[in-house]
């Protein structure tokens, strides 16, 4: 299946509310039910759709401070197993790696400076072969999403 205007306007409209109603998907883009189903279950199968999140407030769970973490690693021939030590930690949220010196760039939420400052110690510092380098407190956030943009221009394969 390729990714057709009618696809594209599901995923549209999964990405606002995951948690839509089909039949209102289908009302949406003038389908019956059942179709709208079948559609979302191929984009499923496919890999389109990689799965469904509910994103929580932070500060309900004590977790509205944001910091980015670059990490150098020892040795390059640990990258994959540096990256999967990173990405096991409770309060990582997104693990990036980077080109240049800095191997890593982390997303880190925790409560405040003071559980900041107990994380880069005892919990990222502790890590042999990883180095915290740098690290930035975001002070505002104006957009967070993990959307992405769709068009069928840029869709691939297009059709």
């Amino acid at each position: 299946m390729t990714l057709d205007t009618i696809s594209l306007t599901i995923l549209k409209i999964l990405q606002e509310k995951a948690r839509i109603p089909n039949v209102e998907v289908a009302r949406r883009v003038n389908m019956a039910p059942s179709a709208v189903l079948e559609r979302i279950r191929k984009l499923e199968n496919q890999g389109y759709i990689n799965g469904y999140e509910v994103i929580l407030n932070p500060e309900k769970f004590a977790r509205s401070l944001i910091a980015f973490v670059d990490v150098a690693i020892d040795e390059i021939s640990t990258l994959d197993k540096a990256g999967e030590r990173l990405a096991a930690i409770n309060e990582v949220q997104e693990v990036h790696f980077l080109s240049g010196e800095t191997r890593f760039r982390i997303k880190v939420r925790v409560k405040d400076t003071d559980a900041l400052k107990k994380f880069l110690a005892h919990t990222l510092g502790t890590i042999d072969g990883l180095h915290p380098t740098a690290t930035s407190v975001a002070l505002s956030t104006y957009k967070e999403t993990s959307q992405i943009p769709l068009s069928i221009k840029e869709c691939v394969p297009c059709p």
